[in-house]
């Protein structure tokens, strides 16, 4: 990086928004990947903080003239490693696009800025709009709209409501080129052209920078509750799952935990878990209804399939305190265990494979004589698996265990990443689930947007 090129970056922002120091620099190089998985973040940086649209687009215009690569960062929430510079580049922080800029009750719709946190929009929403919500929760608050449209975020949530794809309705960005274009908006129908606003959903930061995003709202449910149900094996656990939806339920979320995992976490925090029976598996059924009556004629009717289907017992949490308890639980996993794990992998399969997978997961883990304990979104198909580390270090067979779980969600029709994303972290396994000729298509379309590869390259794909 040169004085040259920093020097137009302050003519751009102004001198208080453009960092050049390592200090400065230092918070915007990492986002929430793994240490062990992501990659070493590039220092030689400068960090700009644009406050207009007009000034993200005259960025862009500069990187394209001196070719200089341009990473993107929102929350810093992601897990793929998408937003770690490892080259040269110019970091884009978009902190200062914290807008709420139109919430339309009669479309269900709220269209908000880039920077603006899941934690605001929330708080928004609630204070000002009563009647509707915005379900999408990827698990941490602290991320930014942006982030979760270019990212396609998931989260627990994902089995009612979809995940973020489902959301996004419209987006203002800006091109690689500087071109400031609006795809979508508020239309319910729209079928002009190819789909490129779905196809920038989902990108990690290499077609487009996202400037604003419209997104679905839902009616907001008065009462909502927390039923917990116990299992002495998966088997009987992921019947359950099936049989509540084919009754036609489809709750908010239905979380699946390793009883191990759930105790040890409750003890971590000083919180109370309410199975202590024989139990090895629970699963966390949350459910949303407009009336109290309603909301436990459904934790009722639940119940009674999870028994038929093998659940040795069932609790509902029927206060608000005992909710938050349960639900801070299954939050609080991925911090607790994050010490003892080299990696979280979130493949998925079809429901009908979920049970297939998670036998191949524990021979894999036997074969290399450790375990993996899992969590997962399980009416969605979705696992963690962590990878543990040996005496507190990555284990040599890391590598060889990742690709063996990959290679068996493969077989079932499943995905490498059902909600992290690609990045960099999962690149490498690119050619395990596209064939050569499909990443050839995925280069052609990075290239048609961005034919000098200057924003995010080495993100997804390598030109």
């Amino acid at each position: 990086m040169n004085q040259e090129l920093f020097d137009q970056l302050v003519g751009i922002s102004g001198v208080d928004q453009v960092f050049s120091s390592a200090e400065d620099v230092a918070g915007y190089l990492y986002d929430s990947t793994e240490e062990y998985v992501r990659p070493a973040a590039c220092t030689d940086c400068y960090v700009i903080r644009p406050g207009t649209y007009e000034e993200v687009s005259a960025v862009m215009k500069l990187a394209n003239e001196t070719k200089t690569p341009v990473v993107v960062r929102g929350g810093g929430t992601g897990a793929c490693g998408a937003a770690i510079p490892t080259v040269p580049s110019i970091i884009m922080s978009m902190e200062r696009f914290r807008d709420i800029l139109e919430v339309d009750e009669t479309s269900m719709m709220v269209t908000c800025q880039a920077g603006v946190s899941l934690a605001k929009l929330n708080e928004y929403l609630d204070e000002h709009v009563h009647s509707l919500y915005f379900p999408c929760h990827p698990g941490d608050e602290g991320a930014h709209v942006g982030g979760m449209a270019i990212e396609n975020a998931g989260g627990v949530r994902a089995v009612k409501h979809g995940i973020m794809r489902n959301y996004v309705k419209g987006l203002k960005v800006v091109l690689p080129s500087g071109e400031i274009v609006q795809f979508g908006g508020k239309l319910v129908k729209n079928n002009m052209g190819y789909d490129i606003m779905h196809l920038l959903v989902g990108s990690e930061g290499t077609l487009a920078i996202i400037l604003e995003a419209t997104l679905k709202l839902y009616p907001r449910m008065d009462h909502t509750g927390t039923l917990v149900c116990s299992y002495l094996d998966t088997e009987s656990a992921i019947a359950s799952v099936a049989a509540v939806q084919r009754k036609g339920i489809i709750p908010l979320a239905v979380e699946y935990m390793d009883r191990m995992i759930a105790l040890k976490t409750a003890e971590e925090i000083s919180k109370t878990w309410p199975m202590h029976d024989e139990g090895k598996v629970d699963l966390i059924f949350m459910v949303e209804e407009a009336t109290e009556d309603a909301l436990y004629e459904t934790a009722g009717t639940i119940a009674e399939i999870c028994e038929e289907a093998g659940a040795v017992n069932s609790v509902i949490a029927e206060n608000a305190k005992d909710q938050r308890d349960v639900l801070e639980v299954r939050s609080m996993i991925y911090e607790i265990f994050l010490p003892y794990f080299v990696d979280s992998l979130d493949t998925a399969v079809p429901m009908a494979h979920i049970g297939d997978l998670l036998r191949d997961i524990d021979a894999i883990a036997e074969k290399y004589h450790t375990t993996s304990p899992r969590v997962g979104h399980v009416a969605d198909g979705n696992f963690h698996n962590f990878i543990m580390r040996e005496d507190g270090k990555p284990p040599v067979w890391a590598d060889d265990m990742r690709r063996d779980i990959y290679e068996a969600a493969l077989k079932y029709g499943g995905t490498v990443t059902a909600e992290h994303g690609t990045g960099k972290t999962r690149k490498p396994y690119m050619n395990l689930q596209f064939t050569p000729g499909v990443i050839e298509v995925m280069k052609g379309i990075k290239r048609a947007f961005d034919p000098n590869n200057i924003l995010n390259p080495g993100v997804i794909l390598d030109l």
